[in-house]
């Protein structure tokens, strides 16, 4: 099986178990939106049972990577699961730009709706009804390996909501327009004036970043949008770990 983000690929894990093998076409590092895949991973797209995406308009380079492993959809080897369809969008149908100025437009919606963490509940929904189409034996282990990240995950969501709760309301600027569903779940406004604390990325431009903070005072604090661009973020409910860390901590030292 191979996903297009560390992000599917750990919820893939989730629900899967020891009953899966899965590789993510993306490393946590790449700006996900551009990647050239090597052969070897071509070779790998080729070969899996499942294909799990982000969707919309989050991986233009997929088209080209399908046309250039063989789409074997027709054979019946691969199945395709576009993890968006149960997932309530934001800013559909708003262009974007890229800090090149290049247009980057999401015209079906901000594909980053991982970083809700709700919505690894559709998502994982998804998943499992995925897999069990493809291993049907295996539904029972499926069906409790998800019931219990659920659990984790309710938990944990209301820890982060705690922490975050006297933060609610607060005004934020981002580098990329990747945290609008982030901002919604925990309670900040993503604005575009001047404010306090600015939100990275560990791709972001470091001389941009660090210009804008020093002409606005603000305080940067680098947030990682996927599994594995930290090694604290070693899992799906680690990234939110380290990313409410962070953004506390960082909150805390603002007015």
């Amino acid at each position: 099986m191979v996903t297009t983000s560390t992000d599917l690929k750990a919820l893939v894990e989730v629900v899967g178990g020891d009953r899966v093998r899965v590789e993510s076409l993306a490393s946590p590092l790449q700006d996900p939106h551009t990647l050239d895949l090597k052969p070897g991973q071509v070779a790998s797209l080729r070969a899996a049972d499942l294909l799990v995406r982000i969707g919309l308009d989050h991986e233009p380079w997929l088209a080209r990577a399908l046309q250039a492993a063989g789409d074997q959809r027709a054979a019946g080897r691969r199945h395709d699961l576009d993890v968006s369809a149960h997932v309530e969008l934001l800013q559909a149908e708003t262009p974007r730009l890229r800090e090149s100025g290049a247009t980057h437009v999401h015209g079906f919606g901000n594909t980053h709706y991982w970083l809700d963490p709700e919505n690894a509940r559709p998502i994982t929904g998804d998943i499992e009804a995925a897999l069990v189409r493809l291993q049907p034996n295996d539904r029972a282990a499926f069906e409790e390996n998800r019931r219990r990240f659920l659990a984790r995950l309710d938990e944990r969501l209301a820890d982060w909501q705690r922490r975050m709760a006297l933060y609610k309301g607060r005004r934020v600027v981002v580098v990329h327009d990747t945290w609008p569903y982030f901002a919604r779940r925990f309670g900040l406004v993503v604005v575009a004036t001047v404010v306090r604390v600015l939100i990275a990325e560990p791709y972001s431009n470091e001389s941009v970043v660090g210009q804008i903070a020093s002409r606005s005072g603000a305080r940067a604090v680098t947030l990682v949008p996927s599994v594995g661009a930290d090694p604290a973020a070693r899992d799906y409910l680690g990234l939110f770990e380290v990313n409410i860390t962070r953004l506390t901590a960082a909150l805390a030292g603002t007015s």
